[in-house]
């Protein structure tokens, strides 16, 4: 168990992030994750809209090894103003206990999205492939999805019934209710 941080303990965030999401989020966090010293509070401050949950779980899984590489060392999240989607996914990555949101901060869950057009031509014998790929892509990104709410909500009120009811129309959570609910620590 840890002790919950003090303002104080943000004010120099060792990582500073704002906008999507992406491959250019993803070269900037990991300019600045590498020159990070493990020791101590290492505090990743976050504003998004949202953004690709790939590269939040690419950057998440950064900060899930370093954790157990560093064990004396702290990571943990500030979420300032919008914490959407991928946001709320990168988060997830980071112990409950560390986990911490700006005053008004809101997060947003949903389900993953897809957009994608199935064209079946062809012979019958040909047909079933191009559907049974589009039904495994969909039961795979389901499993990934529902790993990241999961992580989300351990060692909180949220129970996953909830989640997957309220997901699929954007479910926004304010940083009081996100503390409240048990998905934050506190709200700075």
């Amino acid at each position: 168990m840890t002790a919950p941080l003090p303002p104080s303990a943000f004010a120099h965030p060792a990582v500073l992030l704002s906008g999507p999401v992406d491959y250019a989020m993803y070269r900037d966090f990991r300019g600045q994750f590498e020159s990070v010293a493990c020791e101590g509070v290492v505090s990743v401050e976050l504003t998004t809209l949202g953004g690709d949950p790939e590269v939040a779980r690419m950057m998440g899984e950064d900060i899930r090894f370093r954790t157990d590489m560093h064990p004396d060392c702290r990571f943990v999240f500030l979420g300032k103003a919008a914490i959407y989607s991928a946001g709320t996914t990168f988060m997830s990555f980071f112990a409950r206990g560390n986990r911490y949101l700006t005053r008004g901060t809101r997060l947003m869950v949903h389900e993953r999205k897809m957009q994608k057009d199935l064209r079946i031509e062809g012979p019958l014998t040909t047909c079933i492939a191009p559907i049974k790929a589009a039904l495994h892509e969909i039961e795979c990104s389901i499993a990934i999805q529902n790993e990241g709410f999961e992580n989300l909500i351990r060692g909180s009120k949220v129970t996953m019934e909830e989640v997957l009811r309220r997901a699929p129309e954007n479910w926004y959570i304010e940083a009081e209710e996100a503390r409240s609910l048990g998905l934050i620590e506190g709200v700075i």
